[in-house]
């Protein structure tokens, strides 16, 4: 960086020189200030997080295509049908319980699952979901912890917001795990860390309920200090 500008400036002494010196008739040129980019999640007020696919595929569009390892791989595999797994019981929790929130977050996961798919097809990667319906998964361990968990939350209420927060904490721990993996593709982090995004105010708008139904939680895939620090902050924004 420190050559460029170097550069910069020794060309324009030179221009300055050729117009016969640093006068005030020399124009000023403001560079164009620089914008962030539009945000590829919407945040509503109780917190669903959802992304914009249009946002989204503008801005994967815009990133060089890389290389993926193995375990980048392994990762959106997983993420696609992991995120998949959260609508998927949200959608069976709401049926038994009827409450919003299952409803609600469904929908974000929905697009959360299509956000993962948006990486498969960049990458022409095979779709673990497929045409695999409600509830049904590729891989063994995640079909075994979906029916684990809708079982849970047929309990009762409370049982079903506890999985709904043990859900967000654990795909919190597995983005973050999986964000280590990745070697050097923005695309990929782009899409981790609006999950991340996404699974914290989910988390929150649990815990919330969990506290107004006279509940407590104490996380389990998560550290106690990362959980205060997430239940007890604001809802992030897009």
């Amino acid at each position: 960086m420190t050559k460029k500008v170097g550069v910069y400036f020794i060309f324009a002494a030179m221009l300055l020189t050729a117009c016969g010196g640093g006068g005030s008739s020399a124009p000023v040129v403001t560079p164009p200030a620089a914008t962030d980019p539009d945000p590829v999640v919407t945040v509503d007020a109780d917190g669903n997080t959802s992304f914009d696919s249009t946002t989204l595929a503008a801005q994967l569009d815009a990133m060089s295509l890389g290389e993926l390892n193995q375990e980048e791989t392994d990762g959106l595999l997983l993420m696609r049908e992991e995120e998949k797994l959260a609508r998927d019981v949200y959608l069976a929790l709401y049926e038994i319980h009827g409450l919003t929130i299952f409803n609600n977050i469904s929908s974000s996961e929905q697009t959360h699952t299509d956000a993962v798919l948006a990486l498969l097809e960049r990458y022409s990667l095979t779709d673990p979901v497929g045409e695999n319906a409600t509830g049904v998964f590729e891989s063994v361990d995640l079909q075994q912890l979906h029916d684990a968990l809708v079982a849970q939350g047929t309990n009762s209420l409370l049982d079903a917001l506890f999985v709904g927060a043990e859900i967000e904490e654990l795909d919190i721990a597995d983005i973050e795990y999986l964000k280590l993996q990745v070697v050097d593709n923005d695309d990929i982090n782009l899409v981790y860390d609006n999950l991340l995004k996404g699974s914290r105010n989910h988390l929150r708008s649990f815990y919330r309920q969990i506290e107004s139904n006279g509940g407590s939680y104490s996380p389990a895939h998560i550290t106690q200090e990362q959980f205060d620090d997430i239940v007890n902050s604001d809802m992030e924004r897009g």
